[in-house]
């Protein structure tokens, strides 16, 4: 069977119609060059070209072959380009998840925009997932990574799971444009400690539910559970609706929404973590890529 270095060798002599100048295109010298063409002609069991002293031509047989040559050593520099690509995390999938409040920090949309334009072959497949789910996902495979808003709650997953911190982000209380404290430029959750408050479940989203009763006990009462909201934006409906305050990420107050204001807490342990979650053992070039995009954004180092 023919090999690609004879395919190369006869589109050569086909398009130089001599076999002097295709040797000397190849580098290599006359012999060998029409030996591996008439190796060629015996394989296929047709002549490609008709020769003499002076002249090269291609029979007709030749210029069919030509054409399938070349399609043939175009393919092949394809798959060689793509397997490099994919080599080196320029093709492929990446399975990306994400919390819903994550979508209002700048560093999700900044981050998928750089990432496109660095690896725009690679397929982004995105989620919308809740911080325990997807270290589930991660653990079954079933995600590559994910922007996540707090570490794993089992220590063996510690060990399973990489966790790259992007950002302490600032907390905000969320309370009624006329509320008494809604001038203030920062206060202390405990002056808001007979007020009630709204939240999201916490067997959905334990990780500000937890951070709220965290700051909560620290200034010495229990928060007021008024009403639920299924989803972090739903809290803010909810405020403006006088139902209760609310405790946000600071990257929400870009929600500009009709009688809601937003004050900040002096309270050192009102932030949330924003991470991105992967698995130790993951090898893909493609997450190795995108780990490094983030990598380069970011100020601080692992957690784990």
């Amino acid at each position: 069977m023919f090999d690609f270095r004879q395919l190369r060798y006869f589109v050569a002599v086909a398009e130089e119609l001599s076999f002097t100048r295709a040797s000397q295109r190849l580098h290599i010298s006359q012999p060998p060059l029409s030996q591996q063409i008439q190796a060629l002609e015996a394989d296929l069991g047709v002549r490609l070209l008709d020769r003499d002293k002076r002249n090269v031509a291609l029979t007709e047989p030749g210029r069919v072959f030509l054409e399938q040559a070349r399609q043939i050593l175009a393919k092949a520099d394809e798959a060689r380009s793509q397997v490099s690509q994919a080599a080196a995390g320029f093709s492929g999938q990446l399975r990306l998840a994400y919390t819903v409040s994550v979508t209002f920090h700048p560093s999700l949309p900044q981050t998928l925009l750089r990432y496109g334009r660095h690896a725009p072959h690679v397929r982004v497949i995105l989620s919308e997932m809740y911080t325990e789910p997807q270290f589930a996902a991660l653990l079954a495979g079933e995600l590559d990574v994910g922007f996540v808003r707090d570490l794993p709650r089992h220590e063996a997953d510690t060990h399973t799971l990489r966790i790259d911190e992007i950002d302490r982000e600032p907390l905000l209380l969320a309370l009624p444009s006329e509320h008494p404290l809604a001038a203030r430029r920062k206060i202390w959750l405990r002056e808001v400690a007979d007020a009630p408050f709204v939240v999201q479940p916490r067997e959905l989203a334990a990780t500000l539910y937890d951070r709220l009763t965290l700051i909560a006990a620290k200034a010495d009462f229990h928060p007021l559970i008024r009403q639920h909201a299924q989803q972090i934006n739903g809290l803010l409906m909810l405020v403006a609706a006088g139902m209760g305050l609310a405790l946000i990420p600071a990257s929400m107050c870009s929600v500009a929404l009709a009688g809601v204001s937003y004050v900040q807490l002096e309270d050192p342990d009102a932030y949330m973590l924003l991470a991105v979650a992967s698995r130790r053992d993951d090898a893909s070039p493609v997450l190795a890529q995108f780990l490094s995009l983030v990598a380069e954004a970011r100020s601080v180092p692992n957690l784990l």
